[in-house]
């Protein structure tokens, strides 16, 4: 990435609707009560907005989804863009947004994910088609994730106590976050007592299913400086893909996240001693594990050490996932993630607040562990 463009961009709005079981309000309801949230957050207008990206995850149920977004929102912009990259989307809207800025296609750009995935109706248009997968007992991302899990378990021996002690603590985290889907207390004699779903996860080792949406602003810092919250710059970006896939040599077990974060840490010019908060995509508790490991925070096989003993709590060296991820707060695709960690450089937690955090990494994973993106944000 060009570190000229560090600090040169900034996330002025963060918004979000209600998370968990919303079965009152469509997909649009929740997306719009996001963009609402977040145009209130930065003091703007929706007039205010000339670029939209969304997320186009809908499986192609919905075509030009941001045209759509725009349509509703009764306003006409300079640019444009529905794209998905799996749970890589949301930290890479807002590098694209950067982009699109510094190529003068716009101005202000609003970042868009929402929408039902707990109580959307069957039969609506929203199933993916399934092939080369379940008639041979391979049912969906938990089953594919359980591989790399197991493959790391072999080489390493991590244990299912360290997958548990990653869980506990973002349902701690969640447990302050008064907009969290889950807030019932957790132990790991809780986890470890949660039935079984693929072998090795535990339900508890699993991401939620939620309704919901949320949206980020980014504008130049030079326009940020004059909006109603302090700005949180984007240091560093970094973006990779194993594009041959979760099967293909060690990719199970070394994620995409290797390359995608030293490209943003090369940007920020930091490195992972410098972060003060780390928001990681947790479909699975094992992709938080070896994120962690391939980010450079601890070494390849060494993740499951790194993640007992309170390191990831408040408090901690490494507090991750301070608002519940999206193992305990809801399941957006890893929107959440950029929400929390501008709150958090804002000092806007409360009661889950890093003691003056100044520097947070967000992460993205999707395509079942093969597309990555990374940011870096500084207070």
């Amino acid at each position: 990435m060009n570190a000229a463009l560090r600090d040169k961009y900034a996330i002025v709005g963060v918004g979000q609707s209600r998370i968990g079981r919303v079965p009152e309000m469509s997909d649009y309801g929740l997306q719009l009560a996001a963009v609402k949230s977040a145009l209130d957050d930065a003091g703007l207008k929706k007039q205010d907005i000339d670029g939209i990206i969304t997320h186009s995850h809908l499986l192609g149920a919905v075509r030009v989804h941001h045209q759509r977004l725009a349509e509703r929102l009764g306003i006409d912009t300079d640019f444009g863009l529905s794209v998905s990259s799996g749970g890589a989307t949301s930290c890479l809207m807002v590098q694209l947004a950067a982009a699109a800025i510094e190529a003068g296609f716009c101005s202000t750009v609003l970042c868009l994910h929402g929408d039902k995935g707990l109580t959307r109706k069957s039969g609506d248009g929203h199933e993916p088609v399934q092939e080369f997968g379940p008639e041979f007992g391979m049912f969906g991302a938990t089953a594919q994730h359980a591989l790399g899990a197991t493959r790391h378990m072999h080489e390493y021996g991590t244990t299912h106590d360290q997958l548990g002690a990653i869980a506990v603590a973002f349902r701690k985290h969640a447990c302050l976050n008064p907009e969290a889907q889950m807030r019932e207390p957790m132990t790991l004699d809780d986890y470890h007592r949660s039935r079984w779903v693929v072998w090795p996860f535990h339900l508890l080792d699993c991401c939620l299913v939620s309704d919901g949406a949320a949206a980020v602003i980014v504008t130049s810092a030079e326009r940020a400086r004059d909006l109603r919250q302090p700005p949180v710059f984007v240091m560093g970006m970094g973006r990779a893909n194993n594009s041959r896939g979760w099967n293909y040599g060690n990719h199970m077990t070394e994620l995409a996240a290797r390359e995608s974060g030293a490209k943003a840490f090369r940007m920020a010019g930091v490195t992972p001693a410098d972060i003060d908060t780390a928001q990681i995509y947790d479909c699975y508790s094992y992709i938080v594990l070896a994120s962690l490991e391939d980010y450079g925070f601890c070494k390849k096989g060494e993740g499951g050490p790194f993640v007992q003993g309170g390191r990831l709590e408040l408090g901690g060296a490494l507090p991750t996932n301070t608002s519940g991820g999206m193992l305990s707060e809801g399941y957006v695709e890893g929107m959440l993630q950029i929400v929390e960690a501008t709150r958090q450089l804002r000092g806007q937690c409360g009661p889950r607040q890093v003691p003056d955090a100044q520097t947070a990494l967000v992460s993205g994973n999707g395509g079942n562990a093969v597309c990555h993106s990374t940011l870096i944000l500084r207070k």
